[in-house]
Formats: C-alpha cells, sequence, structure tokens
C-alpha cells in the first residue's frame, strides 16, 4: 500500500471518527497540544525513570513512551467527549477542529515513527502538503477550537432566570 494512502486514512480517520461520534473535536485538538507539552516535558523523565527499571532501555521504548504520551489524552478526550456534540450545526462545525485535530496528530506522531517508516512518510506528497501547511494547521486549528468552546458556554443568566 502507497505511503500516501496511509498518510491520507491517518488523516481521514479520526476526523470521520470525531465527527460521527459527536466527540467535542476541539478538546481533542487541544488535548494533542497538551500531548506535544507531555512529549517535550515529561518524556526525558520518563525514559530516565523507565532506565532505572529496567538494564537497557531502547529507542523502541522511548518512541512508545513518547507515542503514548501524545495520543493518551487525546484519545481519553475523545472517550470523555463522545455524544456531547449536539444540534446540527455544531456537528457540522465539529468537522473544522477535527480535521485540525488528525493533521496536528499526524504532523506529531509521523517525526516520533522508526526511521525507515518516518523517512517513507516524509518522502510522500501528502507529507510535504501537510507539512507546508502546519503553521495554517495549528493557528487555524486553535482559534477555531477556542471559538467552538466558547460557543458552547452556557449562559448562566438565562439559566437562572428560568428556574424563578
Amino acid at each position: 500500500m502507497s505511503h500516501n494512502i496511509i498518510l491520507i486514512i491517518a488523516l481521514a480517520l479520526p476526523a470521520l471518527l470525531f465527527v460521527f461520534l459527536r466527540a467535542n473535536a476541539a478538546m481533542v485538538f487541544l488535548s494533542v497540544c497538551l500531548g506535544a507539552v507531555l512529549v517535550d516535558h515529561v518524556a526525558p523523565e520518563a525514559n530516565t525513570m523507565l532506565g532505572l527499571f529496567t538494564p537497557k532501555p531502547n529507542a523502541l521504548s522511548q518512541m512508545t513512551i513518547e507515542l503514548v504520551l501524545l495520543l493518551a489524552p487525546a484519545i481519553v478526550t475523545t472517550i470523555v467527549t463522545v455524544l456531547s456534540v449536539h444540534g446540527n450545526l455544531r456537528v457540522v462545525l465539529n468537522i473544522v477542529p477535527a480535521a485540525a485535530a488528525s493533521m496536528l496528530a499526524v504532523l506529531l506522531v509521523v517525526p516520533l515513527l522508526p526511521f525507515s517508516l518516518m523517512h517513507s512518510l516524509e518522502s510522500q506528497t501528502a507529507w510535504r502538503l501537510l507539512w507546508n501547511s502546519e503553521a495554517l494547521v495549528i493557528g487555524a486549528g486553535a482559534l477555531v477550537s477556542l471559538f467552538f468552546l466558547w460557543t458552547q458556554r452556557r449562559n448562566f443568566r438565562q439559566h437562572d432566570k428560568r428556574r424563578h
């Protein structure tokens, strides 16, 4: 199977999953961002801790720790927010942060893969298009996610009026 097809599936499948499960993709996008912070700041210490318990920590265990730290927050957020997006308009609007979350996850996962697979994926046209759009994906994804979250805020003043 062409690596371009693998990249396209990796981009489309999570986004479709978020939309069909009606998971809050804005929260998932921000969870992927959290995962990137964890990889940068926690993974080195986690690898050091792993070295205390195993005689020979290797690159595979380091890669596994990094992938788990990157993806676990997004997976848990997806599970926790299933069926949380209500209303036809919000379901349709959820497509944008869903696409951004998928693209950001792929942008962050590929460099963590074994060298041969990473090199094969990075030589593909789909990767180059995605890589050249990195700033747009992160910037637009962050803005759209924040907007999506802000519009879901409940109006507490209106809520209080209904009770009286």
